[in-house]
Parts: structure tokens; C-alpha cells; sequence
């Protein structure tokens, strides 16, 4: 008897993402992004981005049915992004995938778009070892979390307190001038510059704060220490070096970063991490993250790039987690939680 067929479904933010899943089998995986729409405002616009889920949304549905080659009757469950999210764009996903579960008679998860990152990597490199760390990095997010069972036992040891890491990207991004969102533009400028011309500071890394905070973030000291080095070059009327500046910048977010997921790792007795979120396309935070771990001897696995931002590949991936961990449905009435915390898989 063939594993269940679950449909994922991705509305946090701005991109309406629809997959189609089978055990650990990916079907089809299509996804419409509003980022266009968002760019000349610098950022995302809750209004539009809700919008915009409202008329991709059957559009998107229809083409991943295609692309897997069935059809809406043959899903066995139905997944969907409870939180956290914007609460508009929550709502829409949330409204359809209880229509769809109500209409087809199946069964509804509401799970944690958080946690969906990890999840998205069984899809890739197949089961998850029975304990091991991950990491999450994106605009929103950067927690470190300890799992037994990526559908019932995830444990956060540790977030960051103030800016994520993909946010201080896209803001350090605008102090160089450079087109929104920032993220990719600093990481493709990193790759000409000197990651040692500057010593920006690592956040939470050393005396006091590293022992209270041995798994928590900090970003928001190093955008402050960019801005004053920027400010400082313009006031004295040199000529900004902006690749070196970007390189040092990466250098030191993926050096933290690396740093406490590896030490999470020799705490928690684990030998293997993965990585999700956006910000885990980032070329130097993965490059960092294979050379130390090969040293200490950890596997590290990263989903590819397409699979890094939001997509219902992810959302379909943890349905399908929990299917086989025989965890009980969501209640049709579930609400959107856009704060929804990590101790929460299952809405």
C-alpha cells in the first residue's frame, strides 16, 4: 500500500507555494511570488501580499496538480501553514486548506512554518538520524532547535533576540545602496571583497553574554558597527569600500552562526545539523558550515537553493512527517497564529 498523498500548502509571507508529496516522494512543488510587487516599497506590505495569495491561489493549486499528474480527489491529507506568518497572508492559506479538507472529507495539519524549513530537507537527502540540530535562518527567524522527532519533538535551545540574520542582510544591504531585498545583493558583493579588512563584531560571542546566551543571537550590534564604519568613511570623504565591507559583514554573521550550531551540536551529543530558512542560501554561511563541520566531524546537510525561501514543498514535507508519527489532525477550527511559538508543530 502506497504512502499518503499529502498537498502542502505555503501562504506566510509573499510567496503562495503548493506541493504535492508522498512519504519522503516530492510530486510537484510550484510556487508565485508578489516580492515585484513589494520591491519599490522597500519591503512587504501586508495588504498586497494578502492580495496577491487571493489570486494566485487556485492558479497555483491547478499547476501543481498538473505538474504531479493527479488530481484534487486523490489527496490523502491536506497541509497548511498555521503560523507564524502575517496574519493576512495566514488567513487566506488557512480558509482554503479547511474548504479543501471540509470539501474532500481529509484530514487537516496546520503546522509551523518554522519548522517546515528542517522538515523540507528529508525530501533531499532523505530520513532525519533519530537526534540532531538545526538551524533556521531567514528574514524573519534564526533559532537553533534540538530534534528527536522532526513531527512531535522539537526542542528550541536558543533565538535571536533582536534582528534575524536575513533581516540585518537586507538592512546592511540598504546602508551600501543596493536594491531590496538586500540578502542576495550583500552575498553576491561579499564574493569580490576582503573578509578580513574589517573586525566587526560577533554578537553574544564572548564573556558574560556567551555564557548567559550560549544559543541565542544578536545581529543588532553588528548593523549599528556597519553603520558607524560607513558613516565614518563618508565623513572623512574616502571612498567607501563596499565589497570589503559586505565580505567582513558576512564573514562575521556566518562565523557566529556556525559557531553555536556546532557547539549546540558537542552539547546535545549530536553528530548531524541541517539548515533551513531563506538565509540558508547564503554561499558563505554554507561554505563555513562544511569546512567546520568536516573538522568536528558533524554531517551538515542544506536543502538546495530552490528549496530554501518559502515553498509548500516544506509545508507538505512536515504533513507527511507527521502522517507517518501518527500524529492526530488539526481541529477544523484552528485559528492563523502569526506569533505561533517553536514548542508548537501542530496547531
Amino acid at each position: 500500500m502506497s504512502e499518503p498523498l499529502v498537498l502542502g500548502i505555503e501562504t506566510s509571507c509573499d510567496e503562495t507555494g503548493f506541493a504535492l508529496v508522498r512519504g519522503r516522494e516530492l510530486l510537484a512543488d510550484v510556487t508565485a511570488s508578489s516580492m515585484d510587487e513589494h520591491a519599490r516599497f522597500g519591503g512587504i506590505v501586508p495588504e498586497v501580499a494578502s492580495r496577491a495569495h487571493l489570486e494566485a491561489f487556485v492558479p497555483t493549486l491547478d499547476a501543481a496538480l498538473d505538474a504531479a499528474g493527479c488530481r484534487l480527489e486523490d489527496v490523502d491529507a491536506v497541509a497548511v501553514t498555521a503560523g507564524p506568518g502575517l496574519v493576512g497572508s495566514l488567513t487566506v492559506g488557512l480558509a482554503a486548506a479547511k474548504s479543501l479538507a471540509l470539501a474532500l472529507d481529509r484530514p487537516l495539519y496546520g503546522v509551523n512554518h518554522v519548522i517546515g524549513h528542517i522538515a523540507v530537507d528529508e525530501l533531499v537527502h532523505g530520513a532525519f538520524p533519530d537526534h540532531f540540530v538545526g538551524l533556521v535562518v531567514s528574514g524573519g527567524h534564526t533559532s537553533l532547535l534540538e530534534v528527536r522527532d522532526i513531527a512531535t519533538d522539537v526542542v528550541e535551545l536558543g533565538q535571536t533576540l533582536d534582528d534575524a540574520a536575513g533581516e540585518a542582510f537586507d538592512k546592511v544591504g540598504r546602508l551600501l545602496g543596493l536594491p531590496y531585498p538586500g540578502g542576495p545583493h550583500v552575498d553576491r558583493l561579499s564574493q569580490q571583497g576582503d573578509r578580513t579588512a574589517i573586525r566587526f563584531p560577533r554578537g553574544l560571542s564572548r564573556g558574560k553574554d556567551a555564557v548567559r546566551h550560549p544559543y541565542d543571537f544578536s545581529f543588532s550590534g553588528l548593523k549599528t558597527a556597519v553603520a558607524r564604519y560607513v558613516e565614518g568613511v563618508e565623513d572623512a570623504g574616502e571612498e567607501l569600500p563596499a565589497a570589503d565591507v559586505a565580505a567582513s559583514f558576512s564573514e562575521a554573521v556566518a562565523d557566529v552562526l556556525v559557531s553555536k550550531t556546532l557547539a549546540a551540536c558537542q552539547r546535545t551529543g549530536t553528530r548531524t545539523v541541517v539548515i533551513g530558512g531563506g538565509f540558508s542560501a547564503n554561499s558563505r554561511l554554507r561554505e563555513l558550515a562544511a569546512e567546520r563541520g568536516a573538522v568536528h566531524g558533524i554531517e551538515v546537510r542544506i536543502p538546495p537553493i530552490r528549496y530554501c525561501t518559502d515553498n509548500g514543498a516544506m509545508i507538505a514535507a512536515l504533513g507527511s512527517a507527521m502522517l507517518r508519527s501518527g500524529v492526530a489532525p488539526s481541529a477544523a477550527g484552528i485559528p492563523a497564529d502569526s506569533g505561533m511559538p517553536l514548542t508548537t508543530v501542530r496547531a
